[in-house]
């Protein structure tokens, strides 16, 4: 039997952001389907940031189309934290800034392994600590999305490996797609369903095996780059319906 196609949950089509007359992301094509990791990748000042923060409608979008679908709960998790060391802030305080309650809080926590945290000054918490504890905040809105901006930003090597073994498994339970932005490729890769090469504009974009095949994926990362990302592959046991209209009735012009 054919696996019922994966429904759509995000896509964009010829999206681009001008600011200051400078067109920082120049008709990029993404879409991210239910239970489906795309990595979104590029050099520092690609445009990454710019296109997540246009997707989650936090800055409009000067030309071509976002479709959203309708009712979409999308978990973020950015890419820095900033707190003043002066606030008098614990996990738990922070965590109940949203709509979360308590007991929401632990459980959040502990599908994170960071529960002994709950306590805790967050200015007092490692790396990885705090990932966690983002991640856990995203968790929060029962995501049928979780948009992670470099999620492992300031956390040692094993602690990567194990952050995004813990995202690989939340996408199986949820049933959610990710999208997730990084500017490091080879740790992240063994999961990855679509890989999506921005430097401006989309270099390439497909399977981790086709993009890092790719002359224009070389150009931006280099040999060295796919002699690491040899190692990690990843097999398809289901399909993704890859929609090439946008429905007009939820397209958002900026």
């Amino acid at each position: 039997m054919t696996p019922e196609p994966a429904e759509l949950l995000l896509q964009t089509a010829n999206l681009s952001v001008i600011r200051g007359g400078r067109t920082l992301v120049d008709g990029a094509d993404l879409s991210v389907h239910a239970g489906e990791i795309v990595t979104l990748i590029g050099p520092n000042g690609a445009g990454k940031t710019t296109l997540v923060r246009a997707i989650l409608q936090l800055m409009s979008f000067n030309g071509g189309k976002l479709y959203r679908k309708p009712g979409l709960r999308i978990g973020y998790m950015p890419q820095k934290l900033h707190i003043d060391p002066s606030l008098p802030l614990t996990v738990e305080r922070f965590l109940g800034l949203g709509k979360g309650k308590k007991h929401q809080a632990q459980q959040a926590l502990a599908r994170t392994g960071a529960e002994h945290l709950l306590s805790q000054p967050l200015q007092a918490l490692s790396g990885g600590e705090t990932q966690r504890v983002l991640l856990a905040r995203a968790l929060l809105q029962q995501p049928q999305l979780l948009v992670l901006d470099e999620p492992v930003q300031g956390v040692d090597v094993a602690g990567q490996a194990a952050l995004y073994a813990l995202i690989n498994e939340l996408r199986k339970e949820l049933g959610c797609g990710v999208l997730l932005i990084s500017h490091d490729l080879h740790l992240v890769m063994a999961n990855t369903d679509t890989v999506v090469c921005l430097n401006g504009h989309v270099c390439c974009h497909g399977h981790p095996a086709q993009v890092t095949a790719d002359p224009a994926y070389l150009e931006l990362f280099g040999h060295r780059a796919e002699a690491q990302i040899a190692l990690y592959t990843h097999h398809h046991d289901h399909a993704h319906d890859r929609c090439d209209e946008i429905d007009p009735e939820h397209s958002h012009h900026a």
